[in-house]
């Protein structure tokens, strides 16, 4: 008899903020398998980490595969040189393109403050 915490859909909901509809969505999808009492979903020690992980993938922008790819690195035995190539490399495809999007931010805000600028000036010489 296993005497590991387990935890119900609503209070996994509850606890990360989420819809028991998303939780069942991941699972929908294969990032997380619970068990089950009848009908009622029972969630492990593990199933709680592996939603904590969805969403911290979801949060940095992962798609859903490459969180899965996560998730079974996460599982994997340490020290698995290629997995942990993979992740690092996704990891700093984030990054990139995280950084190319701060760049298009920062430019459209330098754009809109000239825009911006530009029609004060007209709005004072068009009152004056």
């Amino acid at each position: 008899m296993s005497t590991e915490r387990t935890y119900g859909i609503s209070e996994l909901a509850q606890e990360f903020g989420i819809t028991a509809r998303a939780i069942r969505f991941y699972e929908d999808k294969g990032l997380m398998t619970p068990l089950r009492d009848g009908q009622r979903r029972v969630y492990s020690g593990r199933d709680r980490i592996r939603l904590m992980l969805i969403l911290r993938g979801k949060r940095l922008g992962f798609s859903l595969r490459e969180i899965q790819d996560i998730l079974d690195l996460y599982h994997a035995e340490r020290g698995e040189v290629g997995q942990l190539r993979y992740f690092i490399a996704k990891m700093q495809e984030r990054r990139d393109s995280l950084m190319r999007q701060r760049e298009d931010i920062d430019l459209t805000l330098q754009e809109l403050d000239r825009l911006e600028a530009d029609c004060q000036t007209l709005l004072v010489r068009a009152e004056a």
